[in-house]
């Protein structure tokens, strides 16, 4: 393993080798496993059975409805939901429900519930101090530990089924245990409700008798308070001043119509003679019976007239008797309707009189029933307190009656029933032979294959260098040259592990900033050298394109970079450079934004058509909206967000703002390109949280020395993944439907 690994060479596991050397030692390996298999056989075949059975209960309400109704939904009883059904099981586990089975069996004279008591030799876990001595317990302690182990209780899933399973060496025990565990909650359940309707109606019986002497005080006042204020009811619903009340009014209304009637007969009347119309067109005077009379008595005059005027002359003293009859019979008709008129006049004048009487009535009534209206507030206070008092009284008899009839054991059954009973098992449930010597065999053959392997690894046998084909012996490939720089840009953290593969020495390392400086000055010189032999017909653009705008702008495509800060330690040089980078991934179709917070504003003055257009410092204090800090530049496809106007001190107290603005930005765009100019390392640690930002190091114009001397401070301060841009390189013409700076 020294050998492959002595030049820190990377190696490859053979797996042909690791195999052949398992194949090798399958003797043993087989072996082995044909002794686990043989032990695990014998092992199980000595072990005592142990045997399992299971009782299952169903949790179900089971109150019977003595009401005669039909009985009630019990969907939403709390008897049935999932706690109580859990605490159901966690009842059947308890240690008073164990006592009594443990009791009714006797298991304490069983060697399997108590086998400290019933083994002769001692334990040497508690020869030693390792485990406590059991025979220190209470002998029904160590019973109720050991039934506990072999207790499994479970609430089966989404049912109200309880499941007791039990193990045991007997199997009549194994069965026994769980039904007689099924029977002891049962009774427990029934016992626990019939000492809740014992307990029930023992209250009861006190707060009845009080109740019912409260009922009586409460009625008692009732009927003194209305008695006193002579509050006397005619019916459930209306008092005596109420009745009367009633009356009047419709006496009253009664009274009113009789008067309009006989002023309106009296009125017609009175018109009908002012006008000198025939008496027997109206009514009242055609049914008086007097008229009727005097009309018969003038009918008879006109006939006997008639009948004298055909045979007598007209001056016959006859004919002037009867005329004069007639003349006589009119007048007394005539009088008997003046009479009729005044019996008229008469007769509402009564009911004036009448209805002025049954005002005053009413209006004393009216007074009256004020005054007992206002004494029923009482009267109803106290009505309700006794209509409470006998509301809860109704109802603790009722209660009273159904805990009274509940008192028998057989009329309060447990809310459980038993579904499914323990049956004497036939074969025993461990151990499983033929189980257990498959997978203790499988087990030694696979452990018996991982020692080998990690023996051969260990040794070096299975390694090779990565370099080596399988089809090849001991031919090693070199390894191929690097690809020349002008592909991408090395970052820092690759140029140390590249310079270890040059021919030539690494200098002193006295120093980490002049090595830095040697290794970044090998990498540039390889470059250029491999350039110069391999690549003599590039066009010659591309001979200074190591470090170059371009080549950053290939890398930071390529490797689809969300977000890339540039530090510009030479102030508005390094910023127009990375304008220019900017411009330069827009034009590869890449959506970019630049993001100006430098102090100097050049990216602003350089992209923004306003200097003044609202930008990051008036984002940052919240006085301009997100959309409105955004703009084109005036040269490419590229967006800004400029400097701004609000004062850098104010915006930088919301800085924290910072790195949500940089999220959204690079949910919209391929790339968020953060120029900060020469800011210093410790300022950038708020931009660089998100740990896929690139941070790219503008430094057009410093020699080799001062780019190792800030690559090691970046390095030194943990920013290791730097993409260092110290050349601008030949700018190549716009492509067509482009902008570009000029």
């Amino acid at each position: 393993m020294s050998g492959v690994n002595g030049g820190n060479q990377d190696v490859d596991i053979d797996l042909g080798r690791v195999i052949s050397a398992i194949w090798e030692r399958k003797g043993r390996i087989l072996g082995a496993t044909i002794v686990a298999a043989a032990v695990a056989l014998v092992g199980t075949s000595l072990m005592k059975p142990s045997y399992k059975s299971e009782t299952r209960m169903l949790i179900e309400s089971r109150s019977p409805n003595l009401s005669g109704g039909d009985a009630a939904a019990q969907a939403n009883d709390p008897l049935l939901d999932s706690l109580n059904i859990t605490s159901q099981a966690q009842l059947l586990q308890s240690t008073d429900l164990i006592k009594r089975v443990a009791r009714d069996l006797n298991l304490a004279k069983l060697k399997e519930f108590d086998p400290a008591a019933q083994s002769f030799l001692p334990d040497p876990l508690v020869l030693i101090g390792l485990k406590q001595d059991p025979m220190k317990l209470d002998p029904e302690d160590r019973v109720i530990q050991e039934f506990r182990d072999k207790l499994n209780v479970y609430a089966v899933e989404n049912s109200r089924v309880i499941a007791i399973e039990f193990s045991s060496r007997d199997p009549k025990l194994a069965a026994e245990i769980p039904n007689r565990m099924a029977e002891a909650y049962l009774k427990i359940q029934s016992g626990a409700k019939l000492d809740t309707h014992s307990e029930t109606a023992k209250w009861l019986e006190p707060e009845i008798a009080s109740l019912t002497q409260k009922v009586k005080e409460a009625e008692k006042k009732v009927a003194d308070y209305r008695s006193s204020n002579g509050l006397f009811q005619t019916t459930e619903t209306n008092s005596f001043s109420t009745q009367q009340l009633n009356d009047i009014s419709t006496e009253l209304a009664r009274i009113r119509g009789e008067r309009a009637n006989a002023e309106a007969r009296a009125e017609n009347v009175r018109a009908a003679l002012k006008a000198g119309r025939a008496s027997d067109t109206l009514s009242d005077v055609v049914g008086s019976q007097v008229i009727q009379r005097l009309k018969e008595a003038e009918a008879n005059l006109q006939a006997q007239i008639s009948d004298s005027s055909t045979s007598l002359l007209e001056g016959h003293p006859r004919l002037k008797g009867l005329r004069g009859q007639l003349a006589g019979i009119r007048q007394q008709i005539e009088s008997e309707t003046k009479k009729i008129l005044a019996s008229l006049d008469n007769e509402a004048e009564m009911s004036r009189i009448r209805e002025r009487q049954l005002m005053g009535q009413l209006n004393g009534l009216k007074a009256d029933s004020a005054k007992a209206g206002e004494e029923e507030v009482g009267l109803r206070a106290l009505e309700r307190e006794a209509a409470a008092q006998r509301q809860l009284l109704e109802t603790y008899l009722a209660r009273y009656r159904e805990a009274s009839s509940r008192l028998d054991g057989n009329s309060s059954p447990a809310d459980a029933r038993v579904v499914s009973k323990a049956v004497e098992p036939s074969e025993p449930y461990f151990p499983k032979i033929i189980p257990i010597v498959i997978v203790v065999s499988l087990a030694t053959f696979i452990f018996g294959c991982l020692i080998v392997i990690v023996i051969e690894l260990f040794s070096g046998r299975a390694l090779r260098p990565s370099g080596v084909r399988d089809d090849e012996d001991d031919v090693v490939l070199e390894p191929a040259a690097p690809a020349p720089v002008a592909a991408a840009p090395l970052p820092v953290h690759q140029m140390q592990a590249e310079a270890a593969r040059f021919d030539r020495p690494e200098p002193p390392r006295e120093n980490p900033k002049h090595a830095a400086a040697l290794a970044y000055a090998k990498i540039a010189e390889q470059s250029l050298s491999e350039r110069e032999s391999e690549e003599e017909d590039v066009a010659p653009e591309a001979e200074d394109r190591g470090f170059t705008i371009d080549s950053v702008a290939h890398y930071l495509q390529r490797h689809d970079v969300p977000v890339a800060i540039g530090i510009s330690p030479g102030g508005d040089k390094g910023s127009t450079a990375t304008v220019i980078l900017a411009r330069e991934l827009a034009e590869r179709g890449r959506t970019v934004v630049l993001v100006d917070m430098t102090g100097s504003a050049t990216p602003t003055e350089l992209m923004a058509e306003n200097p003044k257009l609202p930008g990051i410092t008036d984002l940052l204090c919240g006085e301009t909206a997100f959309g409105d800090a955004i703009h084109p530049d005036r040269l490419s496809d590229a967006h800004i967000i400029p400097h701004g106007a609000s004062d850098p001190a104010r915006a930088m107290r919301g800085a924290d703002r910072l790195s949500m603005i940089i999220d959204a930005l690079a949910d919209a765009y391929d790339l968020v390109l953060i120029e900060c100019g020469p800011a210093e390392i410790a300022g950038i640690s708020r931009l660089t949280r998100n740990a896929m930002a690139e941070i790219v190091l503008s430094v057009p114009g410093f020699r080799d020395e001062e780019v190792a001397d800030l690559v090691t401070d970046f390095e030194a301060a943990g920013y290791s993944n730097l993409l260092v841009m110290t050349e601008t390189g030949d700018r190549r013409s716009p492509r067509p439907g482009k902008r570009r700076a000029a």
